[in-house]
């Protein structure tokens, strides 16, 4: 590993380094010089790889560093060698581990130089010098506005109770590459795991799954036991109930997160790790597919049925491990723990539905409760789920990273609108005017033409939901009128209208790209954090509902906040 030159400190999430345990709680949050060098001198870094070693690159003494840093191997989809021999880390290294006051965490850095496990070398059968451009997954860098926009979503994303790695600190380049700096209480995927389990090796795959529950015992988030039947067991539990709840939020929050048979793509929480294929949906974009050279990814709805082979590989790496002998796959098609995960899933995506329409916890609870609430609430989430599906008659097409079909209803905006327009007295709304406040940019005249059986779907929407406002009255004690004003005011923020989309980070962190050096530090960070707080859409969260701009000291810093806003409200309806 060598020191590699020119870099300055971009960002430094301060929440973050206060939780690890990396600043005192409390303490001022300033970039000073003495934060910046410490973040430079231990993370600018860039590997010294297999194309230095057999060239010959000459590296002064002084910018090699004492110390071997690790690029770690498990199985990837875009290798040739799908067992995970030759596959892994492609440009990060695993930099090792903090144990602060609240568990230990797993720092990686991403964009420190192409490693030999780069899929890159597998396919072309040589060794890349970092920067090369020639080959997909050759150049071993980072585009510095793409490390910028995954530092902002994983923080929304974090910030939403969205399970995800979270960015560090990012280091900025003259080139416009970066390095960000990530960190999470275990960074493990289901794909370090999966690399033994296909190689058929018991000892190496004991050995990591050992390692994975010893730190989540550790952190506290598992309990200690000591029984190895059932630790095994409790460990396949507790990735059956990941996964489930994990692809309804995700399916629900319009989130794409390309899951595949491999696990590379997903930590072994199933939270999001590796934004670069990571978007966040305006509308049910379900047709999207995410375009990665040599194959076209899963859609959104595809990723339920991803995750459940993932349950049923855990289903088969576990019996392995208690039995010591590895069975087919498709031996486990039938497993117990993939009908706990179409439950959990099932029960997930109610209690989903329920808190878009705006009611809290202990309502959805009670809603939840007979087989008969749970119908009607199944019954609100079938026609729900006709209009997120209703697709443009201008059918697919290429987008920026990929293909889509565009939707043309933004269910959000029904959702918000309604409580508001029931409480002035309206018990209904005409079909015209449910159309026109669900239409979004994407729809033709033809795609929202008021046919016999749409009329008949918008007036079958509006009575479920009032017949679950009424039901909620009827539990809570309530009038119709209270439950409608207090559902609607949380669904003003839950389906707040400037939602980001993965569109619009792109543009927002090229914004602040741009921008960056005209500011100071002070007020990129002040910019950085009230645009994310401007995001919180959880109205739990003390931090909800902020208004981007309110603390800006400066003109500028206002003027670029509200530029950022436009962009978002310009891209909302994208993928």
């Amino acid at each position: 590993m060598r020191t590699r030159h020119g870099g300055k400190l971009f960002y430094f999430n301060f929440d973050l380094a206060e939780e690890i345990g990396l600043i005192p709680k409390g303490a001022r949050r300033v970039i000073t010089p003495a934060l910046s060098r410490a973040i430079l001198d231990t993370f600018s870094l860039q590997i010294i790889n297999e194309y230095d070693i057999t060239h010959h690159v000459k590296i002064p003494k002084e910018d090699i560093r004492p110390h071997r840093y690790m690029a770690t191997r498990y199985l990837q989809m875009q290798h040739p060698d799908k067992k995970g021999h030759t596959s892994g880390d492609g440009r990060s290294i695993w930099n090792g581990t903090f144990k602060g006051p609240r568990g230990r965490w797993d720092i990686s850095s991403c964009g420190a130089g192409v490693t030999c496990l780069s899929p890159a070398t597998a396919i072309e059968k040589r060794y890349f010098k970092t920067g090369d451009k020639n080959a997909s997954y050759g150049s071993g860098r980072l585009d510095l506005s793409d490390g910028v926009g995954a530092a902002l979503m994983s923080d929304i994303f974090h910030r939403n109770q969205i399970r995800t790695e979270r960015t560090l600190a990012v280091i900025a380049f003259d080139d416009n590459t970066c390095i960000t700096v990530r960190a999470g209480k275990n960074l493990l995927r289901p794909a370090h795991f999966f690399k033994y389990l296909k190689q058929g090796d018991y000892s190496g795959l004991k050995r990591v799954v050992d390692y994975h529950i010893a730190r989540q015992v550790e952190n506290k988030e598992w309990p200690l036991i000591r029984n190895s039947g059932e630790k095994y067991g409790d460990l396949l539990e507790r990735i059956t109930v990941a996964f489930a709840k994990a692809a309804a939020q995700f399916e629900s929050e319009y989130i794409f997160c390309w899951m595949e048979w491999d696990g590379d793509n997903i930590l072994t929480d199933a939270g999001i790790i590796d934004y670069g294929s990571v978007r966040q949906f305006g509308l049910f974009h379900h047709e999207y597919r995410y375009d990665d050279v040599d194959r076209l990814s899963t859609s959104i709805t595809e990723q339920k049925n991803k995750a459940k082979y993932l349950v049923q590989t855990f289903a088969q790496l576990t019996d392995f491990l208690i039995s010591g002998k590895k069975k087919n796959l498709r031996a486990f098609k039938n497993h117990p723990s993939l009908k706990r995960f179409e439950r959990i899933f099932e029960q997930t995506r109610d209690e989903a539905v329920l808190y878009r329409i705006g009611f809290d916890q202990n309502t959805q609870a009670l809603l939840l409760k007979s087989a008969q609430d749970r119908e009607r609430v199944g019954e609100f989430r079938t026609i729900l789920r006709y209009f997120e599906k209703a697709k443009a008659k201008r059918g697919r097409h290429a987008v920026a990273d990929g293909f889509n079909w565009d939707a043309i209803f933004c269910v959000r905006d029904i959702l918000r609108e309604l409580p508001p327009l029931y409480l002035s007295d309206a018990d209904t709304i005409s079909p015209k005017q449910f159309i026109d406040i669900l239409r979004s940019d994407y729809a033709s005249p033809a795609d929202v033409r008021l046919s016999r059986s749409r009329r008949e779907k918008i007036a079958r929407f509006q009575r479920v939901y009032w017949s679950l406002v009424r039901r909620a009255a009827d539990l809570e004690g309530r009038t119709a009128e209270e439950v409608l004003r207090r559902i609607g005011d949380r669904s003003a923020l839950i389906n707040r209208y400037n939602r980001v989309t993965g569109d619009a980070i792109i543009f927002v962190g090229q914004r602040m790209v741009r921008e960056w050096k005209t500011i100071s530090t002070e007020e990129l960070h002040q910019m950085f954090q009230e645009f994310v707080e401007g995001q919180i859409l959880r109205p739990e969260s003390p931090s909800a509902a902020a208004a981007p701009g309110r603390h800006a000291k400066s003109r500028k810093t206002r003027r670029l906040l509200h530029a950022m806003l436009d962009t978002v409200n310009k891209y909302r309806e994208s993928v």
